[in-house]
């Protein structure tokens, strides 16, 4: 068992974590979340022993193993099978002696070692962990120097993995996977059979591959039961009863202090009095809820929508090099409300494909056409080294206004999330999450017709990245995505566009089928086909592009009514509490107006859904 009992922790004098004590058992497989630079990086190196504790004490049973990836990617000329195979240090020396040994008792002893860790099939499980990340056997033979910085890290992610630890510690794994990689990580990570403590901001492997969430808040670490959306139930619960309780708290204190002042000066009720205070020193004040707001994001409209198809790409073969093209004969379009996801293993092309659509990439042969006037904005992760250090979100914006008098510039910044003196904070001071929205606010600045998100969310916070997704559906233009991030996915995606092959197909079925694919191909056990999911009616009926669409549509439709219908289950328990009416009557007008908002939202979410479903059924024949 992990015991952490009345810890505090200080960091560059800031206090990250206060008398805080949680007991995790062996096995349990948990996600630790909490907004970023609460300290949850801080924590692990505290149960690595990597950080002195203020005070209290973190305990672990003395043989248990702890594991945790490396900060620098592994880099030389062994190959990537023999870096993994490396990091079971006991199998390691084992072999290592038994070249040696001389002795028949100790030859004798390393074999049967040998034997009860199954020794000899390590090559086989370390192959599965590096297929599962993405490795094909040709990679798993080739130097670890060849890969670049990204890669490497998932072979020390798969060495991680392969030495199996007691304590299996993951900081963000998914920050260097696509989202194939992705769904391998969250199926092996549900079927960890140690202990795991995963810090992620992933709300499908937070639901998928934990059974418990730690929430590091205020402070205080807090342990739940369940998944992520099991979290976020027993959480509004627990706030709304602390409200609840802080209330009664200061009611009662308002009634002592009432009488302290009352009766302090009587000689007959001095005793009571004091009485009274000693009883207000002794209330140990609850922790009111203290909210905090997530700046929304927000993509600036375009002055007009075009007429469509905005992109049409007809017969294109795209690359590098001539000799040999990145992507062959790609046709598609692209039409102003488009919701495209793409799809497939990092290196198939997908970088490739989004710099031909946004004219960085010329086509070897075929045609793209665009239409007049055409504003691409264009987000990757690689952008935020090529922000001004040294400048702050108002030098930024300001460049990007000319003459434009301070008040509109800091107007503007504010828009994009950086008012007051958030606005004059230098860059290199900014978190990665600040860095991001400040990119995706500049790269949007002047309302595109098509935004390009490449990794959108690698350095965003949960409901940062919830912030995103309510962003693109609210954008009135086209927006193609590349993202390992299924929750942003689904929530936004009406269409899914597998690159590989040396090409682009659309998808017909949802990430759940996809998910299914992925898992069956890389353990081997399944058909290799990419661009069809398994047949959801006779396998020998054709589905067209269309009907795949309006499916998507459906399942988005479907999704977004469970989602309102939940927000108005919670909304009339609240109302329904005793007199809130009376008690708090700004709260339940504000109650009453957010279900009426829901429940037109509801409607609307029916409307698409029944028009959808009717013309799926109509494409069905």
């Amino acid at each position: 068992m992990l015991s952490i009992t009345d810890i505090s922790i200080r960091l560059a004098g800031r206090l990250l974590i206060d008398q805080s004590s949680v007991q995790i058992p062996p096995g349990a497989r948990v996600g630790l979340v909490g907004r970023n630079g609460t300290g949850k990086s801080t924590l692990f190196k505290a149960i690595r022993g990597e950080l002195s504790l203020e005070n209290g004490s973190i305990s672990l049973p003395p043989r248990w193993r702890i594991g945790s990836l490396a900060q620098e990617a592994p880099s030389g000329p062994e190959s990537l099978i023999e870096v993994v195979l490396r990091a079971d240090l006991e199998r390691d020396a084992l072999l290592r002696e038994s070249e040696t040994a001389v002795d028949p008792d100790r030859i004798a002893e390393i074999q049967m070692r040998l034997v009860d860790i199954d020794a000899h099939s390590a090559p086989a499980r370390a192959a599965a962990i590096l297929s599962g990340l993405g490795f094909s056997a040709a990679d798993q033979a080739r130097a670890c120097s060849e890969f670049s910085g990204g890669w490497r890290m998932r072979v020390a992610l798969a060495a991680t993995l392969f030495a199996a630890p007691d304590l299996l510690l993951l900081d963000e794994p998914t920050n260097y996977l696509d989202l194939e990689g992705t769904l391998w990580l969250e199926d092996h990570l549900a079927h960890y059979p140690r202990t795991v403590i995963v810090i992620s901001h992933d709300r499908d492997l937070l639901e998928t591959s934990v059974d418990q969430i730690l929430h590091l808040e205020r402070n205080k670490l807090t342990l739940y039961r369940g998944g992520y959306s099991s979290f976020e139930e027993q959480r509004a619960t627990r706030e709304m009863l602390d409200a609840k309780a802080v209330k009664r708290q200061e009611a009662e204190r308002a009634r002592l202090q009432a009488f302290v002042e009352r009766f302090k000066a009587k000689a007959s009720k001095a005793r009571q009095a004091q009485s009274r205070v000693k009883m207000l020193e002794r209330m140990k004040p609850i922790t009111a809820l203290v909210t905090q707001d997530v700046h929304e994001i927000t993509f600036p409209a375009p002055e007009k929508l075009l007429s469509p198809p905005i992109i049409a790409v007809d017969n294109a073969t795209v690359g590098y090099d001539p000799a040999q093209p990145v992507l062959n004969r790609v046709t598609l379009r692209i039409d102003n409300d488009d919701r495209v996801a793409l799809l497939g293993a990092n290196g198939n092309g997908k970088s490739t494909l989004v710099k031909l659509l946004a004219g960085r990439l010329a086509p070897f042969s075929g045609k793209i056409t665009r239409a007049d006037k055409l504003s691409i904005a264009y987000f990757a992760q690689h952008q935020l080294d090529e922000l001004d250090e040294l400048g702050s979100p108002y030098t930024h914006v300001r460049k990007l206004m000319g003459e434009a008098p301070e008040s509109k510039v800091r107007a503007r910044a504010g828009a994009i999330g950086f008012s007051g003196k958030a606005a004059d904070t230098l860059v290199k001071s900014l978190s990665g999450g600040e860095k991001a929205r400040l990119l995706l606010g500049l790269a949007t600045f002047y309302g595109p017709n098509m935004i390009i998100l490449d990794e959108p969310t690698n350095h965003l916070d949960i409901d940062s990245r919830a912030a995103l997704a309510e962003a693109i559906n609210e954008f009135p233009g086209a927006v193609i995505m590349v993202s390992h991030d299924r929750y942003l996915i689904e929530a936004c995606a009406d269409r899914l566009w597998v690159v590989g092959d040396r090409t682009v197909k659309t998808y017909d079925g949802d990430l759940d089928d996809y998910r299914r694919m992925i898992l069956s191909s890389r353990s081997g056990a399944a058909a290799r086909e990419t661009e069809r999911p398994q047949a959801i009616e006779k396998a020998e009926r054709p589905r067209d592009n269309r009907r795949g669409a309006l499916k998507q549509k459906i399942t988005a439709a479907e999704a977004e009514i469970a989602r309102i219908t939940e927000i108005i289950a919670k909304i009339d328990g609240a109302l329904s509490l005793p007199d809130i009416f009376t008690r708090d009557p700004k709260q339940a007008a504000q109650l009453s107006k957010a279900r009426a908002n829901a429940t037109e939202a509801l409607v609307r979410a029916e409307e698409q859904w029944l028009e959808a479903s009717t013309l799926y059924d109509e494409a069905a024949g």
